[in-house]
């Protein structure tokens, strides 16, 4: 508690902030997004809520910026593993771009309850800034990979949209909660089996081939 108590520079600050983002992003791996409270937090920091309000105002606060940190992630990969120059073809880009997903599966579980509840208890600041980031990066990213294929600017972001949601979808209905699976047990249902990377190849694959032939 006394290391946050000391936090006055802006790198200091920075880094318990990171120290925050990163037991919150534990608790989720563990939790519902529900059972993790200001309180849980603190609890698992050693801290009280009010060392906690130094920082933000808000529990989705927290989650906008670990959302935002996962995304530049997932990015960042994109931009490497997919140069601008590389001339792979529609097969290769689909397959690396699966690959990469599958990878980031954490940013999806965060992207799943952003519209309907991150963004919906944060401050017009720090919205402004994560949605600046967002479509500043998106654009370079889409035109980054679809341009050299030919694609216009709106049909690679386009394209980036169909396969975002598609992905936070499938990984999202892959993930049962207790309720569902003792739902589903209840009726003898059993619910397909779905090959992440394998459904996430095909669905940008059809979506290259479809935007390809609008050029």
């Amino acid at each position: 508690m006394s290391d946050f108590k000391r936090a006055r520079s802006e790198e200091q600050k920075e880094q318990r902030m990171q120290k925050i983002k990163n037991a919150v992003d534990e608790l989720f791996t563990e939790h519902p997004y529900h059972d993790i409270t200001l309180t849980t937090i603190a609890n698992k920091l050693n801290l009280t809520r009010a060392h906690l309000y130094q920082y933000i105002s808000t529990k989705e606060e927290i989650f906008l910026e670990i959302c935002a940190d996962k995304r530049d992630a997932y990015y960042n990969a994109l931009k490497i593993a997919i140069p601008k120059d590389s001339g792979y073809s529609v097969d290769v880009i689909a397959e690396v771009w699966a690959g990469i997903l599958n990878s980031h599966k954490d940013h999806l579980r965060y992207c799943d309850i952003l519209p309907t509840i991150i963004e919906t208890n944060v401050s017009i600041d720090r919205l402004a800034a994560f949605k600046k980031h967002y479509y500043e990066n998106a654009y370079e990213v889409s035109e980054q990979i679809c341009s050299p294929l030919g694609l216009s600017n709106a049909n690679a972001y386009q394209l980036f949209l169909n396969i975002h949601f598609h992905a936070v979808g499938i990984d999202s209905i892959s993930k049962w909660n207790p309720l569902v699976a003792e739902a589903l047990a209840k009726e003898n249902i059993k619910a397909p089996e779905i090959d992440f990377r394998a459904n996430m190849k095909e669905y940008i694959l059809m979506n290259l081939n479809y935007f390809l032939k609008k050029c």
